[in-house]
């Protein structure tokens, strides 16, 4: 089956929010941003503005009917700012034109006077100054004290990790249309609906049901429109709301990347303890978020990267601390992995340095520090059906490692300036919200009388096949054709308090929703069935390929006769369910429990070369074993472990943000800002771990979306170990991305 967007795709047939047919009315909007990362607003003078031609409204902080507030977890953090601004991007006014070029030329001409205030860039800077968003925590396991005067080796070190741009295709965008009785109608690009509606009401000073949000698609996400597409839902729906005309608000790429958050940087000072045999024994770290100027999700963000910390070892002694920095630049947010990466890296950082420091090759100290069933994670939780070791095997096995090693050293001994290296990279990502409460998904299902089948969850397509999944979800449980079922728009009218399409967990809850509604249907159809053919017993009777069975015969009843007597009886044909994920909790006044309903496994072999003349280096390949249970979609989860990997390997080598000494943006742009194209792409290999069912799963199926991200950390090692390859004693410093510039000047340092 393949993605059920496919054929619209690549006709250019698929409508995106501005893609919209306009209504009657529709205006524009543009935003005034704060051109100073830190300040007092001494004055804000808008008249101007307002009388120039073709321009219907200006919007302040002044002009909110309700709440001037959009944070979520932690409310800090302004529509539009009002006495003070906290970074350069943030919106200040909102101006509604006719056209989109008259909206922005009008915005230019907005005068504001700024005392500028000291501003704050760094994590580092930021905790010593008590600049935080929420208290520290700390996750333990067992005793480091008493474990360091066991350790044969001690190695201490720091580990710095950029942020990322999401480069989503469709940048961020909302059309308001206002409704009767003071109704808002919201198209957006959003990967949380509800949230939507939950901060537009609040900013309008309206009851939620009279908000309506719809999503059809997104054109890419990544976690930049999990919390970040709601300010510009909301400014769209105020300007609509106070002018009682459509308002459409698309940012331009440079103005997406200037104004919204990235993946968050992360610097974090580590102790690792080891044994003679590389047994790890120890492992303490402190981790310094930047958030940026707001929380958004930052809290939850650390809250998952406290969970990653030992990524797939088992460690029995750890004590790690981290804390989110409030910091003058755009508030960070969600990205695919959402803080697990940085923790990956930072333990990973920690074997390479031990490794080298012990004269071992870093995955002699990684396989012996495997997870093994019943392992104990540090926040309580113990690993079960853990497939780590087999999936490594794989990769050792199938892409016979050792032979590989051994033709690079032979390539290395031959080739005096090209240098190549391999490293490993095992991952172990856990599957849930880290907030229980967020583990809960609803569907809405119906069979119309020619037996089609419409799907309505909160499940938001973004271009991961979730829809593809759910469709295929609801043919099965039918035994139907795949082309009967139609997965509609996410819309908060049809599906209430929906969660977010998030936490690799959307196919998985929306999925097993999707299943309970035809579950239900499938019985009543079922006992149609028995009444038709005068028996007692619905279990006699099964459907396949859309044709009925009685006690394993073929009958003459197909299904669409089948729907015409369910409907002809009176029956309903309609069913809603809910699904929330069983045992899961998670105590915060102990940090113990068991957050996730499982954890997907695999481990990737990746190789690089690098050029040690010129600094510049190529991923030659990333060969896998991923842990996907039974697929739902063999297509999909291909596709998205190769476009995750990729992405991976943009984050730990190219994608470097850079900013001015006043906190502007310099890499605002696609030809400053540097993404891995077609052409850099490495030989990828995906091959599935075979014979791993997966209960909590829909049809022993496990999640896909944030997993694969991580094997693109194997790169950075990759290189370094190309480096070494050229020069033994060159300097780690680990501080991704890892850029050619940063290879040539450490290769030829000192």
């Amino acid at each position: 089956m393949k993605h059920v967007d496919i054929a619209m795709h690549v006709r250019g047939e698929s409508r995106f929010v501005d893609d919209e047919p306009a209504p009657e009315g529709l205006l524009h909007a543009a935003v005034f941003t704060s051109p100073v990362s830190h300040g007092k607003i001494r004055s804000l003078d808008v008249r101007r503005t307002r009388d120039m031609a073709g321009v219907h409204g200006v919007f302040t902080a002044a002009d909110i009917p309700g709440e001037n507030q959009i944070g979520n977890i932690i409310q800090d953090e302004p529509l539009l700012a009002e006495d003070y601004v906290h970074f350069i991007g943030q919106p200040v006014a909102l101006v509604v034109a006719e056209t989109p070029e008259i909206a922005r030329a009008a915005a230019q001409s907005i005068d504001i006077d700024i005392e500028e205030l000291p501003a704050i860039f760094d994590a580092r800077e930021a905790f010593a100054k008590g600049e935080l968003i929420a208290p520290p925590r700390t996750f333990s396991l067992g005793d480091t004290h008493a474990a360091w005067k066991k350790c044969e080796h001690i190695i201490e070190g720091r580990v710095d990790s950029g942020g990322q741009e999401h480069v989503y295709l469709e940048t961020q965008a909302s059309l308001a249309v206002p409704e009767e009785d003071r109704g808002i109608k919201l198209l957006s690009a959003t990967q949380s609906l509800s949230m939507v509606q939950k901060i537009v009401a609040r900013i309008l000073a309206l009851p939620m049901h009279k908000v309506e949000v719809d999503t059809l698609r997104l054109g890419g996400a990544f976690g930049g429109k999990e919390d970040q597409a709601t300010a510009w839902a909301g400014l769209a729906a105020l300007a609509a709301f106070k002018l009682d005309r459509p308002v459409k608000l698309v940012l331009r790429r440079d103005e997406d990347m200037r104004m919204t958050g990235k993946r968050h940087p992360y610097s974090s000072d580590f102790k690792i303890g080891l044994a003679k045999d590389g047994a790890i024994l120890a492992w303490e770290a402190q981790i310094f978020q930047n958030a940026g100027a707001a929380a958004d999700l930052s809290t939850a963000i650390l809250e998952r990267t406290l969970f990653h910390v030992t990524n797939s070892y088992f460690i029995p002694n750890v004590k790690v601390t981290a804390a989110s920095c409030r910091t003058n630049l755009p508030p960070n947010t969600a990205f695919r992995g959402f803080g697990g990466p940085q923790a990956m890296f930072l333990i990973e950082s920690a074997i390479f340095k031990a490794a080298a420091e012990m004269g071992l090759d870093p995955a002699v100290i990684q396989q012996k520090n495997l997870l093994d069933e019943g392992d104990q994670f540090p926040y309580g939780m113990r690993a079960k059906n853990c497939h780590a070791r087999p999936c490594w095997d794989g990769v050792e096995k199938k892409y016979d490692v050792k032979k590989r090693r051994t033709e690079i050293e032979q390539f290395n001994r031959e080739h005096e300036w090209r240098k190549k290296g391999l490293a490993m990279m095992p991952i172990c990502f856990g599957i849930s919200f880290t907030s229980t409460f967020l583990n809960q998904a609803s569907a809405l299902v119906h069979i119309y009388q020619d037996g089609t089948v419409s799907v309505s969850t909160a499940a938001v397509e973004m271009g991961q096949g979730v829809k593809t999944k759910i469709a295929g979800i609801a043919a099965r449980v039918f035994s139907i054709d795949p082309q009967r079922v139609r997965v509609e728009s996410s819309n908060t009218r049809r599906v209430a308090n929906m969660s977010p399409t998030a936490a690799s967990s959307g196919a998985d809850m929306n999925g097993h929703a999707t299943r309970l509604a035809c579950e239900d249907i499938l019985a009543r159809l079922k006992q149609r069935a028995a009444k038709h053919f005068d028996i007692d017993d619905p279990q006699a009777i099964d459907i396949r390929d859309e044709t009925v069975f009685l006690r394993d015969e073929k009958t003459d009843l197909h299904w669409d006769e089948l729907i015409t007597l369910t409907y002809m009886d009176r029956k309903s044909l309609s069913a809603q369910a809910h699904y929330a994920t069983p045992k899961i909790y998670f105590d915060k006044s102990k940090e113990k429990g068991e957050p996730f309903a499982y954890h997907v496994f695999g481990a990737a072999a990746v190789e690089a070369t690098v050029d040690c003349l010129r600094g510049a280096y190529e991923i030659d390949s990333v060969k896998l074993v991923h842990d996907v249970g039974e697929s739902l979609n063999p297509h999909v989860d291909r596709g998205q472990i190769e476009g995750g990997v990729v992405q991976g390997l943009g984050w730990m080598t190219i994608e470097e943000l850079m900013h001015s000494d006043n906190g502007k943006l310099l890499t605002d742009s696609l030809t400053t800002y540097k993404v891995p194209d077609i052409y850099s792409a490495p030989d990828i290999k995906v091959h599935f771990l075979q014979d791993s069912k997966n209960p909590p799963g829909p049809f022993y199926s496990k999640a896909i979306g944030e997993p694969p991200f991580m094997y693109g950390i194997g790169a950075y090692f990759a290189i370094l170990r190309a480096m070494k390859a050229f020069r033994k004693d060159v300097r780690l410093e680990f501080h991704s991305p890892m850029t050619p510039e940063k290879v040539l000047l450490a290769i030829y340092d000192g």
